[in-house]
């Protein structure tokens, strides 16, 4: 097996994966519901815009930092919206641990 095939292997366990199965079920339920949708995509929208900033070399300011702590308080009051924060937040940490493996695992190459 060459190692383009073990990489689709690899995300196919990822897929596979009770966390991201999670994930999908729980965006899917929260989009769904019409008032859920509305505030995800109201807060995405915002937290892309502070991540673009971020990525520009810009710091966020402490208002933008309250608002946005404000507004996940306010979204993760809905119960739709708390599930799929946390699935995602899950998902994140298992594929954060596989990059991290792998990355640790190949750093010995670049020595």
């Amino acid at each position: 097996m060459n190692v383009y095939d073990q990489a689709h292997e690899l995300t196919r366990a990822l897929k596979d994966s009770e966390e991201a199965k999670e994930l999908h079920a729980a965006l899917k339920e929260a989009r769904s519901n019409p008032d859920a949708k509305r505030m995800m995509d109201d807060f995405r929208e915002k937290q892309a815009g502070l991540q673009q900033k971020m990525a520009a070399g810009e710091q966020p300011s402490p208002a933008d930092v309250e608002m946005m702590d404000k507004l996940y308080e306010v979204v993760t009051q809905n119960p739709l919206l708390q599930r799929a924060f946390d699935a995602e937040r899950q998902f994140s940490i298992v594929f954060d641990d596989v990059t991290r493996i792998v990355t640790e695992s190949l750093r010995e190459i670049m020595e």
